[in-house]
């Protein structure tokens, strides 16, 4: 070390918090501050809106991008509460838009949550140039201004109401996002998968940016699993068979519940989704246990209808795999996740309890409709006596 020693103690160490800590670190709470981070920004402001309408309490969600740069999230729900949180004095509202919501996404089966870092709208308010709320609640409307994470006016009564229900808009601040901008598409995905997973969730995305009409897109899709399947399958290989197989159960076993939907097609390929409380995953036990059950299922029934010799080795998850189209989704109270980034499963329950059930609904299936069975079973034990 060159020149006289520097001695390094606490007075060096620089604290910051609140927004200062998340506008100088945006990364770290939302990903990137490109277009993944923009999205990520919608899906925290719009964790609340969804959730209102999965608890009954509203029945639709509207996201709107706005012609001047920002997004308005809305919907018809209770309305955020305005009178005072706790200890701190201010409203339900402004502690929801200015404080880091300890346990967030925390709320078991029934809580979806649509990004993947769960920091709640604080974040998105502090890296916002300004923030607009309204609520709706009691016959009143109810507004408040906010900038850079910090309450600029005061939560004001500003005439009737004849509904209720929460409006948040905010613009994200351009000293941090630059020109990057919203994609519809990339939105419209998301919105997509969770009314997929989600029978009762309704949404609707309207993209008021462009000159001329608008694009807007409406996501409700009362079929679940079997639609997403649907979806997957759209325009692609012709299918052995038309009828989807799906079906929904509840295990206390397992504190929640499982919802599978799967059907083959003439294709080598495996398209395999899996979710944990509305969470794409790449794995974990829910994946396993749904391979086990497959396995089993069609192994027995090729016995029995002696498709396979004696000397035939049951057909293992791999083989069956090929041209199958899956989704498998689980709804836990209390879902266990490996790893930093939440992408695979951990709960030992759930492999037991995905593999019982798929057997069981899968070994009806080919029972009932033999030459369906026929068809499926045939063309995988042809491709794995051929390997």
């Amino acid at each position: 070390m060159s020149g006289e020693a520097r001695e390094y103690d606490a007075s060096q160490i620089q604290v910051l918090e609140g927004w200062e800590a998340i506008r100088k670190r945006p990364g770290m709470y939302i990903g990137s501050t490109g277009e993944r981070g923009l999205l990520h920004m919608v899906f925290e402001v719009a964790d609340r809106a969804v959730n209102e309408v999965l608890a009954g309490h509203a029945s639709c969600v509207d996201v709107t991008l706005t012609p001047d740069g920002g997004v308005r999230v809305a919907d018809d729900g209770r309305g955020a509460r305005i009178d005072e949180s706790g200890a701190s004095g201010i409203s339900g509202l402004e502690a929801l838009l200015t404080c880091f919501q300890t346990g967030a996404g925390t709320g078991g089966r029934h809580d979806v949550t649509l990004g993947f870092r769960v920091v709640g709208p604080f974040v998105v308010n502090a890296l916002s140039s300004r923030m607009a709320a309204e609520v709706r609640r009691g016959g009143a409307r109810w507004v408040q201004g906010y900038a850079r994470g910090v309450a600029v006016t005061a939560l004001a009564e500003a005439g009737t109401s004849t509904g209720s229900g929460t409006t948040i808009t905010f613009w994200p601040d351009a000293d941090i996002f630059g020109a990057a901008g919203f994609s519809f598409d990339g939105l419209a995905e998301r919105f997509r998968e969770l009314a997929l997973l989600n029978k009762g969730l309704e949404i609707s995305l309207t993209d008021q940016r462009g000159p001329g009409e608008s694009r807007s897109a409406r996501f409700r899709c009362p079929g679940g699993a079997r639609d997403f399947v649907a979806l997957l399958d759209e325009q692609e290989e012709t299918p052995l068979h038309p009828h989807i197989i799906g079906f929904e159960r509840e295990d206390p076993r397992m504190a929640g519940t499982v919802e599978v939907a799967l059907r083959w097609r003439d294709s080598p390929e495996e398209r395999l989704r899996s979710f944990a409380n509305s969470r794409p995953t790449i794995g974990g036990t829910h994946e396993r246990g749904f391979r086990d059950g497959v396995a089993a299922a069609v192994t027995a029934y090729a016995r029995e209808q002696r498709l396979l010799t004696t000397a035939d080795p049951n057909l293992d998850g791999d083989r069956i795999g090929e041209g199958l189209t899956a989704v498998v989704s689980v709804k836990l109270d209390d879902p266990e996740f490996e790893g930093p980034t939440r992408g695979v499963l951990g709960n030992a329950a759930v492999r037991v309890c995905v593999e019982g059930a798929v057997q069981q609904h899968l070994g009806r299936w080919l029972e009932e409709r033999p030459e369906r069975a026929t068809a499926v079973i045939g063309r995988i034990i042809k491709g794995a006596r051929r390997d």
